[in-house]
């Protein structure tokens, strides 16, 4: 079903690639646009988790510079029965992590600072078991391909406007076919979130409380990183609209228009499916089943497992200066990407 449902997406969008194509340029800007959207789908296939990374200036971590981080991760991994992925990490204060790759062979996770700041240990991993659940899911394929096309199509609107409509008729719906042309790219992105469906949301939050243990712990996350997002600006997300459906949470500020055109379902509603999931005892929800932490505490705790980073600064307690949880001390600009 993953194969064939990545095939229909893929043609749709070439398809409409190719209809903004003809609106530019008649039938001439159609076969250039169907070449170059043969030509993406075929880059995208080799290198769209590649191109998210770097939108997103993602950087590469392991056990050296990020111990604890990529020990929840490998440890994931091992109990999901997935490869290793990449782990990356994101220098972002709002609290958000997404999968990319065209298989568990080739996957990547990766999560912002403020994931790691405002979450704790229990949650982090509840967070990262399910971004594994999209990789084993297969998910990641559809979702870094379509990221890449939906920008791909927006490019190909704002090229309407330059040199759309010129005066040798090649557009045969002249300006009334630029401005389609230039109304249809700023919903591309949108049009294609909507094309994935928003029920493989449910099924990763299922299968990453399976993964970690614990349907508590990715609730409280879930919240969390919701409310969080909603007051955090993420300017690398609000220039790359169409990478949104790749986080656990919607990162763009101004995506509150809401449940017609989102690409994550409510929040509220996920929530409530892992609380029924918990009661039903799937996942193994009372926490004594769940992911071992180094602290063993029962429920997720409100702060991160990095001691004050979590906390308002008014409010943290003085504490001795040490290496975070990716390898930066908080008193220095020392981190991975610097």
């Amino acid at each position: 079903m993953n194969t064939i449902r990545t095939a229909m997406l893929l043609a749709a969008m070439t398809a409409l690639f190719m209809g903004v194509g003809y609106l530019i340029g008649g039938s001439g800007g159609m076969m250039i646009a169907f070449l170059i959207a043969a030509g993406m789908n075929l880059f995208s296939y080799w290198n769209a988790d590649k191109m998210v990374l770097r939108m997103h200036h993602a950087v590469e971590v392991d056990e050296r510079n990020a111990p604890e981080y990529y020990g929840i991760v490998r440890d994931l991994a091992a109990r999901a029965g997935l490869p290793m992925p990449k782990v990356y990490l994101i220098d972002n204060p709002q609290p958000n992590a997404f999968a990319t790759g065209r298989n568990p062979q080739n996957a990547a996770v990766a999560a912002t600072t403020g994931l790691l700041d405002r979450l704790s240990y229990e949650e982090v991993a509840a967070v990262m078991a399910h971004e594994l659940a999209h990789v084993q899911n297969r998910d990641t394929l559809t979702m870094t391909i379509t990221a890449t096309l939906a920008g791909a199509i927006s490019m190909l609107g704002n090229f309407a406007f330059f040199f759309g409509g010129n005066r040798d008729n090649n557009n045969p719906l002249g300006i009334v076919g630029v401005l389609v042309a230039m109304i249809v790219a700023p919903f591309a992105a949108m049009l294609v979130q909507m094309a994935i469906s928003r029920t493989r949301e449910y099924s990763a939050d299922r299968r990453g409380a399976e993964i970690c243990g614990n349907p508590l712990w990715l609730a409280a996350a879930l919240d969390k990183i919701a409310r969080s997002a909603e007051r955090i600006h993420n300017p690398d997300a609000e220039r790359n609209p169409a990478t949104a459906h790749l986080f656990i949470i919607n990162p763009l500020s101004g995506e509150r228009m809401d449940n017609l055109f989102s690409t994550h379902p409510n929040t509220e509603n996920r929530i409530a499916a892992l609380q029924d999931m918990a009661r039903q005892g799937v996942g193994g929800g009372g926490g004594g089943q769940g992911m071992s932490a180094p602290h063993e505490p029962q429920q997720p705790q409100a702060g991160g497992p990095w001691e004050n980073a979590a906390r308002p600064e008014a409010e943290a307690k003085p504490a001795k200066p040490r290496p975070g949880p990716w390898g930066r001390n908080p008193t220095g600009p020392k981190g991975p990407w610097s």
